[in-house]
């Protein structure tokens, strides 16, 4: 290699560092600016969030945080991550019992919507036969069955999710928009019992991540 393209690689070093710590002196102030106006109370911290750009990483804080006793916090991910509803801590168990009730509901509408049919609202007296016989309303009972079961599913899902969701405050994170492509956030909501400010931001800072972000309402 000759001393001119030494030179040239050495100037490029030099040119670059000056803005990796200009955006790392911004970020940190950014962050020493939040702080500040979080104790002047001019703004209202939702949470803490850090970013990763590894999925172990992510479970590894994970399961770190539920070991220091936090239980508000939610995951941010590009696709589904195994072992990730373990780690925070998420057990719905909710949603069985909603599909329960609603395939339950869904029999019975559609049992007593034959029954009332042919026993008291248009009975037709068909060679004698019974008016009221179980075996012709299995299909329809089944089907309404899966029908509400299924609807129940769907409603459900977006109502526990609180979907759909038009604005959070975690979108206000910088870099977030990665959280769809390459990147993995984990925050803590500042309503969960063990939230406090100074500790969580300190163990957030101490994971290990890219980034940690105060998140604002």
């Amino acid at each position: 290699m000759s001393r001119i393209e030494t030179l040239k690689k050495a100037v490029a070093v030099l040119e670059r560092e000056p803005q990796e710590l200009t955006s790392s002196n911004n970020r940190g102030a950014d962050i020493r600016a939040a702080e500040v106006a979080r104790a002047q109370g001019k703004r209202e911290v939702w949470g803490i969030a850090v970013e990763f750009d590894d999925t172990d990483k992510l479970i590894a804080a994970a399961r770190a945080a539920r070991i220091a006793g936090y239980t508000r916090m939610d995951a941010y991910t590009p696709m589904p991550v195994e072992g990730l509803s373990e780690a925070i801590g998420f057990r719905n168990k909710q949603m069985p019992a909603l599909m329960f009730c609603g395939a339950l509901l869904g029999g019975t509408t559609g049992y007593f919507m034959q029954w009332f049919a042919n026993t008291q609202s248009y009975i037709l007296n068909l060679g004698g036969r019974p008016y009221h016989t179980w075996p012709n309303f299995i299909v329809i009972t089944f089907e309404m069955t899966i029908l509400f079961c299924a609807l129940t599913g769907v409603f459900g899902m977006l109502v526990l999710n609180g979907l759909p969701t038009l604005y959070h405050p975690i979108y206000n994170t910088p870099g977030f928009d990665r959280a769809s492509q390459d990147r993995f956030f984990l925050a803590i909501e500042s309503r969960d019992k063990k939230f406090d400010f100074d500790e969580t931001m300190a163990f957030m800072q101490g994971l290990g991540a890219l980034n940690v972000e105060i998140v604002e309402k």
